[in-house]
């Protein structure tokens, strides 16, 4: 059963890699319905393999699989082709599909450099709400990520590459996050899966307990306590006189996972770099000719009305079931918690967003950056505070 879920998963990933071709060909090309219609099917057809995917690991799992970051991160690209195509059937504008297919497809490689591995839950997630809190905050990230998707294409159609302003720099910036995404996946699959790296360290976590922390990169970061040591077998460790680091952090940030960011910051700016010195231009102006025949009102409109679709669902979700949640499980409703600070943060910024959508006039190119800048905090508390912050919601 396995087998076929993570089947369904890959063959869902190729076909909307193939999906791109008749996506590009109805931006482009005067038989646009044509091109469109056979880029729906093979969407609609994928998303249909995400779903079999993700029942089938639920069945092998016995509980939702949002557990850990492999799973989450996967439903929430799983979640960005849905909400694309429930936009899709509204206003049938194939270039959406055309940013927001390769944006679900980055985020579901992303997920799958992490540990795919079906293990039991810890205690305090063995409650049905698991299933009813996450699950709706991931459709809630996946309807709000296509405002962001709109945004980017309004942004990318009205910036002037020949105009060196801040929006110049902003959308570049964008770009050389994508890029910073693409290589800690090059990298992990070079260093982790090909070549095999790895060094353990021995720590005490921030519960005072004994923890080994495996890097798959040469450390830069490690924890205050930590040692290079070699595994016996039978838990058993040796210390040895390996790389000791150049950074001590404490035990309350993930050293580990900050060591894995600062790499990808690095290998990403290269990697930007040689692209626009293969190039000799902004990268956004690779993209910006499939924006050409965009319609920018649309493309706000779509962006506004996915918020609106969007933001309730994650107050529900995201603070509402999360509150009924935490106190099923730790007696409280809320506790600062990092995560539930971030999300108390998102929330709010969507309601800033509204408020200046609504009453101050903020539409169009100020809306678009807007829902940019909204998925980059969602982006924040799905990779920072799940990974380098140590907290009650820390993904392993």
């Amino acid at each position: 059963m396995l087998t076929i879920s993570n089947f369904a998963l890959y063959s869902a990933f190729i076909i909307m890699l193939v999906a791109l071709v008749p996506f590009s060909l109805a931006v482009k090309s005067k038989h646009k319905d044509k091109y469109n219609k056979i880029a729906i099917i093979m969407t609609s057809i994928a998303f249909v393999l995400q779903i079999v995917y993700f029942i089938t690991r639920w069945i092998v799992a016995g509980h939702a699989p949002v557990s850990n970051l492999y799973e989450f991160v996967s439903f929430f690209g799983i979640m960005i082709i849905g909400g694309f195509l429930l936009f899709n059937m509204i206003y049938n504008t194939p270039v959406l599909g055309l940013f927001a297919i390769p944006i679900a497809l980055l985020v579901i490689g992303y997920a799958s450099m992490f540990s795919r591995d079906v293990s039991p839950l810890v205690p305090s997630l063995q409650s049905h709400w698991l299933a009813i809190h996450v699950i709706t905050v991931s459709i809630s990230y996946g309807v709000l990520s296509i405002s962001a998707v709109a945004g980017l294409i309004y942004i990318i159609k009205t910036t002037e590459p020949s105009i060196r302003n801040k929006e110049f720099f902003g959308i570049e910036m964008i770009m050389w996050f994508i890029v910073t995404v693409i290589a800690f996946i090059l990298i992990t699959i070079t260093m982790k899966g090909i070549i095999q790296y790895e060094d353990l360290y021995l720590y005490t976590d921030k519960n005072d307990q004994t923890q080994v922390a495996e890097y798959h990169l040469p450390a830069i970061t490690v924890f205050d306590s930590s040692v290079p040591v070699n595994d016996l077998g039978d838990n058993q460790y040796e210390q040895i006189d390996g790389n000791q680091g150049f950074i001590k952090l404490p035990p309350f940030i993930n050293a580990q996972k900050v060591n894995t960011v600062i790499w990808s910051i690095f290998g990403g700016t290269l990697l930007y770099g040689l692209i626009r010195l293969f190039v000799r231009k902004p990268l956004f102006m690779l993209v910006k000719p499939w924006t050409r025949n965009v319609n920018i009102e649309l493309m706000d409109e779509i962006g506004y009305r996915s918020v609106i679709i969007g933001y309730p669902l994650f107050a529900l979700g995201g603070l509402l079931f999360a509150a009924i949640w935490a106190q099923e499980a730790w007696s409280r409703f809320w506790g600062w918690d990092p995560k539930e600070t971030w999300a108390f943060i998102t929330f709010m910024f969507y309601t800033v967003f509204l408020h200046l959508r609504l009453n101050k006039g903020f539409d169009g190119k100020k809306s678009a950056w807007l829902a940019v800048i909204g998925m980059l905090v969602i982006l924040f508390n799905l990779i920072a505070v799940n990974l380098i912050i140590a907290g009650l919601h820390s993904y392993a």
